[in-house]
């Protein structure tokens, strides 16, 4: 049976394309509000019968259908060093609180989220703090680690955080155990307090 994902902040689909090379995975939906980022999407993946929605904000967790996993890379102009780095006070980074939102909801037993990795130190940590709060909050345990995309055989330096969150209890083992990640990536895990 695969696991049924919704991928939110879908872009053209980087998510979906790990996910469909691995197999064993099924999108119910999608949601982008970029419309050149939705075409490059639909040209690219068979959407048919699958949920679309332009803007997260408007989503009805209540009428989506069950899924196991929420994967997304939540807008990172906000966080990125490259920007402005207003954080929260820029809409665009609040629309982590959407996937927060919509996972109160229908509880996914996965969260499988990336960002740039300057969301770990914006604001001195207390964005981050921020994010794994309420992830806890939602009864997710949360690990992380931050990659760069040419330790996997792609040729470009692409660092980002990714975010693993999985309802407490639904997942046993190691997490992100990249074997062939540099020494360098950094590792981070956060226990639930019980």
């Amino acid at each position: 049976m695969p696991i049924k994902y919704f991928d939110m902040f879908a872009g053209i689909g980087g998510f979906r394309s790990g996910l469909e090379a691995i197999d064993g995975f099924e999108c119910i939906g999608y949601c982008e509000i970029d419309k050149y980022a939705k075409r490059a999407y639909e040209a690219i993946y068979d959407t048919r019968g699958e949920l679309y929605f332009d803007d997260a904000r408007k989503i009805i967790p209540e009428q989506l259908p069950d899924f196991d996993l929420i994967c997304g890379g939540f807008p990172c102009q906000s966080f990125s060093v490259a920007g402005r780095r207003l954080g929260f006070e820029d809409t665009r980074g609040t629309l982590f609180f959407e996937i927060a939102r919509i996972a109160a909801v229908k509880k996914p037993k996965y969260l499988f989220l990336e960002n740039v990795p300057g969301l770990l130190n914006h604001d001195s940590g207390r964005t981050f703090e921020t994010i794994l709060r309420t992830l806890d909050e939602l009864g997710y345990d949360v690990c992380w680690q931050v990659l760069n995309s040419k330790n996997f055989g792609v040729p470009q330096s692409r660092k980002r955080v990714y975010i693993i969150g999985y309802l407490r209890g639904e997942c046993s083992g190691q997490v992100l155990s990249f074997t062939q990640a540099s020494e360098k990536a950094l590792i981070q895990r956060k226990a639930a307090s019980r």
